[in-house]
């Protein structure tokens, strides 16, 4: 097996790795979030967290699968090793970015959905 095959082989392994960790990370402690901006309606805050997390699926693995091709030619060991780790660090930067998206996102929703509450009367 040449190098370059092996480099796919374990971005593919390790980007999905990574992803799937994320992914199920982010629906399962976002979902409190979720029921809360929805003002206790579990029914649509799972419904909205699947949804999410599908979404979250797709444009992960889009990216992935995009940045898949290796320029060049890898001709050794320490090649594979650099190219992956510069594949796996644009990963992870680009899961970061959307983890921070979708709590920057849940906290407008979440904020929203307090100044639309009705003020209990005393």
């Amino acid at each position: 097996m040449n190098y370059v095959v092996l480099t796919y082989l374990l971005y593919v392994v390790l980007s999905i790795g990574l992803t799937v960790w994320v992914a199920r990370t982010l629906y399962n402690n976002g979902r409190i979030f979720l029921v809360d901006i929805f003002q206790g309606d579990e029914l649509l805050a799972s419904s909205v967290n699947k949804l999410l997390l599908v979404g979250f699926y797709l444009l992960n693995f889009g990216y992935a699968l995009y940045a898949l091709k290796v320029y060049g030619s890898i001709t050794s060991l320490r090649m594979s090793i650099e190219e992956l780790s510069m594949k796996i660090g644009m990963i992870v930067f680009v899961l970061g970015i959307f983890h921070f998206f979708n709590l920057f996102l849940l906290f407008k929703l979440r904020n929203r959905a307090k100044v639309k509450m009705p003020v209990p009367e005393m």
